[in-house]
């Protein structure tokens, strides 16, 4: 009787994973474990890139001791009596003229509708 043992084959990343895998476990808060598992590489494998490009390997400390996110965010809104600042525009267009008021923060829209209009 003949046993015939399955060939194990290495398996080759190129350096653009690697480097995204390494950057992925830079961010602060996420394990390498956890990184390494969602790429389907070992954890291991994943520090000695790390290790090699000299990059230190988080600690599990590291990983837990990510500041809590504040409870409460205090939000300053102008007063009433100031007013918003906003885009003001008098158009004319043959017979046409219309004359807008677009708020500041919605420039992007602002300017999506004249392009429109302009047509």
């Amino acid at each position: 009787m003949e046993v015939k043992k399955p060939s194990r084959r290495r398996r080759y990343h190129k350096e653009a994973f690697k480097q995204a895998v390494i950057e992925a476990c830079c961010e602060r808060g996420v394990s390498v474990a956890g990184i390494a598992l969602a790429n389907e590489v070992n954890a291991n494998q994943v520090r000695r890139w790390m290790r090699e490009r000299g990059i230190k390997p988080p600690s599990r400390r590291e990983t837990l001791a990510a500041p809590p996110m504040p409870a409460f965010v205090p939000i300053r809104f102008p007063a009433a009596a100031e007013p918003l600042p906003e885009i003001r525009l008098e158009l004319r267009r043959g017979d046409a003229s219309v004359a807008i008021r677009w708020p500041v923060g919605a420039a992007d829209e602002c300017g999506a509708w004249l392009r429109a209009w302009l047509r």
